[in-house]
């Protein structure tokens, strides 16, 4: 008497872990592929910033050539070297 008491108990205790436990596992995979998501946006965004970033220095380099900076010295800024009689060297 006293096991079938027990197994009146114990089965519907049963029957709410094993529900909560596949909750929770079905919980958890949703979980997991919203990050998997999450994070191939971030690694996605990470390869677009890195191109940028390869873009950025690539013309960096580009604006800091000799050429370049003569260039707009002269057009923009007006600037020139001075004529040969006009420099003087000054030794310490």
């Amino acid at each position: 008497m006293r096991s079938k008491a027990l197994l009146l108990v114990a089965m519907p205790v049963l029957w709410v872990a094993t529900l909560a436990s596949a909750a929770g596992a079905i919980y958890c995979k949703h979980r997991a592929r919203e990050l998997f998501i999450q994070l191939e946006a971030l690694n996605a965004r990470r390869d677009n910033l890195e191109i940028e970033w390869g873009q950025l220095q690539l013309e960096q380099s580009a604006w800091s050539t000799h050429a370049f900076v003569e260039r707009v010295a002269s057009t923009r800024l007006h600037m020139g070297m001075p004529p040969p009689k006009d420099i003087e060297i000054i030794t310490p």
